[in-house]
């Protein structure tokens, strides 16, 4: 079960987790940790990659094409959420008097088996509905490797998963301790391997609990 945290103080925006934590915390809460907690940062061809599309992204100018407008490095917030971030793109689509916003969230990449980038878009929209007061129903996630767009509905369930991952990150950075390594094949994609040393890390926990068993062993009852 997902531990929740309390939403935080309204007037204190510093409490605000980056929103970029919801999809490092689902792909790994360690890793989460030590980026936002350790404040440890190691790049890689990938990641660089990504940095460079984002910067190319936002820094581009709002523009309008057949109706829409498009607005790039939009910063957006929930206090609600108890998030805050830049949003890649911000497509505003007209339908009758309203115009609806639409998140757009660029990766490198390809679509992948979890739902961390899923969620990190919903947590756009759930941010921009607060702001502008209007249903956000879906947006789109371009992945650079098939230069295609995935279309994303804002679910009920998928904005349930979002509201308990934005509850769990702010409850592990208020916390201020760092999961414990768990190897799986996904470390070899995480750019914080060689700083992060699961397979090292878990082994030395295992020989320390093994010890501690040993001694009280040895020691035998009082």
């Amino acid at each position: 079960m997902v531990q929740q945290a309390q939403p935080p103080d309204p007037a204190a925006e510093d409490a605000l987790v980056p929103l970029s934590a919801l999809q490092h915390y689902l792909f790994c809460p360690r890793q989460c940790a030590l980026i936002h907690v350790e404040q440890v940062w190691a790049e890689d061809g990938a990641t660089a990659e990504g940095r460079l599309m984002h910067e190319r992204v936002d820094s581009g100018r709002p523009d309008r094409r057949a109706g829409v407008r498009t607005v790039r490095g939009m910063v957006i917030r929930s206090l609600e959420l108890g998030v805050a971030g830049k949003a890649d793109a911000v497509e505003f689509h007209r339908e009758g008097a309203e115009s609806v916003p639409y998140p757009v969230e660029y990766k490198r990449g390809r679509p992948k088996a979890h739902r961390a980038d899923e969620v990190q878009l919903c947590a756009q929209a759930l941010c921009l509905e607060e702001m502008f007061g209007v249903p956000v129903p879906a947006g789109a996630l371009f992945y650079g490797e098939t230069r295609r767009r995935l279309a994303v509905d804002f679910t009920p369930e998928l904005r349930r998963v979002t509201a308990d991952a934005a509850h769990a990150v702010r409850a592990m950075l208020a916390s201020g301790q760092t999961p414990a390594p768990h190897y799986t094949p996904a470390c070899k994609q995480c750019s914080l391997q060689d700083l992060c040393v699961p397979r090292v890390v878990e082994k030395a926990s295992h020989v320390g609990a093994w010890l501690a068993r040993q001694i009280d062993a040895s020691l035998g009852p009082e």
